[in-house]
Order: C-alpha cells, then structure tokens, then sequence
C-alpha cells in the first residue's frame, strides 16, 4: 500500500465500522483501516473470528471492538452503533461488506431466503447508514462504502435475491450521497468483480474449496488490493467524491 501512505495517515484517530470483518473482504477491509491508523469496530456473526481479526490488529498497535452481531436485527445495529460511538468518541467511515446469498432458481426461492437475502445485503446496509449519519452529521464528514460485486450489477442467474439487493443497494447508495453532501457525507458503491475469497470467487472462479492451488491476480482479485482501494477512497481529500466504482481482475471476462 506504498502508493497511497500519503493519503492513508488521514485516517489516525478516526472511527470506523465495517461488516462481514469475520472473514474476506471485510476482514482485509478491517486491517487495512487499522493499518491506515483508524480505530474499527468489527460487526459479523462469528465472535471466534472476530476475536482473531482483532488480535491481529492489535499486533501492529492497532484498536478494534470485537461487536458480535446479526445483521437482520435492527436493534442490534443500534446498540453496535452506540457502543462503537461511545469507544472511539465518533464515527468517521462504515464499510457495509457482509453479504449473503441462497442460490436458487426464482421458483425454488423461499419467500423466508428472499427475506433473509434482502435484509442482511440491504436492509442492514439502510439501518448501518441510518444509524451513523447522526455522528458523521455532527463533524461535518464521514465516508459510507458499500459493496455490491460486478454478478450484482449485471444480472447473474439463480441468484434473484442476491442481485434485487445489490441493485437496490445501488439505488440506496445514490441517494445517500446526494443527501450526504449537504453535511460532508459520501457515500459510494463498490462493484468487485472476482476475488480470491471463498465468496468472491464463486462468481467467476472455481471456489477455494475446489482450488487449492492460489488463484493468479490477474483471474481473480486479492482481497487485500480491494481493501487498499476502499482505504483510499475514506481517506481521500474531502471534496473528492468517488461516487461508484468497478474494479475486475484483468481476465474476467464479460465486463464491461
């Protein structure tokens, strides 16, 4: 991350929350912002995971709250919210990277994964905003970045719950930002194509489980160059608004 040290030193002292931190891309997310000097909150279901993501944080001088939560339950997001807000003293940036998904024909799709789908990739991403906005409002800025993925935004089949979430996570994103700004909001949406995570790579590539060997960068995206590229874009000058962008491997055929 040489490349961008003179941006990322923006980021000492400031709050942070990111999603799906347990695992993939939110845990590289989460280590990179602590890398860059903020302090993260790390929300996932998987305390275990949580924990160990924060040990390794701290091992480089960095400070994490471990915040086990479900991302379908509102009044969890408010306490996690709070509690972060009352450990770091504000809240700077949230990174919404947790996402689900229950493949399944639009026939087979249960009405309860529809539900489920929708409220962990969207709902939880409107409640996270929702619930930060009053403290980034306070201070005149912050950064809101949520993930979507190129399957997402283009249409993927089998995965109607997966990619009605992220196209409405598209349209939440846009009108964020155009309220965020009167108060020094951002807001943006990423689209990854594949990645080297056992999520990510489903969408393009074979998944880790039938992989063994690494996957070349140039087939699939290493989670720790995304998370380089969402430090950079919290910790860029204030009136620079990155508003969507996609990032692919160079091989990933189909796009644009």
């Amino acid at each position: 991350m040489g490349e961008f040290n003179s941006a990322i030193h923006l980021l000492h002292a400031q709050g942070a929350m990111v999603t799906g931190a347990s695992s993939g891309l939110g845990r590289a997310t989460a280590l990179a912002l602590a890398q860059a000097g903020a302090n993260v909150a790390l929300l996932a279901r998987r305390k275990d995971e949580l924990a160990n993501a924060a040990a390794q944080i701290e091992t480089f001088g960095g400070r994490a709250l471990v915040l086990p939560v479900d991302l379908a339950q509102e009044n969890e997001i408010i306490a996690a919210t709070r509690q972060t807000a009352e450990e770091f003293g504000r809240i700077d940036v949230l990174v919404n990277a947790a996402g689900t998904d229950v493949p399944a024909s639009v026939a087979d799709l249960t009405i309860e994964d529809w539900d489920r789908v929708l409220a962990i990739n969207l709902r939880a991403s409107f409640a996270l905003a929702k619930a930060v906005f009053p403290y980034m409002r306070r201070t005149g800025q912050g950064t809101i970045i949520n993930i979507s993925s190129v399957a997402g935004k283009r249409g993927w089949a089998n995965a109607a719950a997966y990619c009605a979430s992220k196209f409405g996570l598209t349209g939440f994103t846009q009108a964020l930002a155009a309220e965020g700004k009167a108060y020094g909001i951002r807001a943006c949406i990423i689209y990854p194509g594949g990645m080297a995570t056992s999520w990510g790579a489903s969408f393009s590539v074979a998944s880790k489980a039938e992989t063994p060997e690494p996957v070349a960068r140039t087939k699939a995206l290493p989670a720790t160059d995304v998370a380089t590229l969402i430090v950079w874009i919290a910790a860029a000058p204030v009136e620079l608004v990155l508003n969507e962008v996609i990032v692919t491997p160079l091989e990933e055929s189909g796009w644009p």
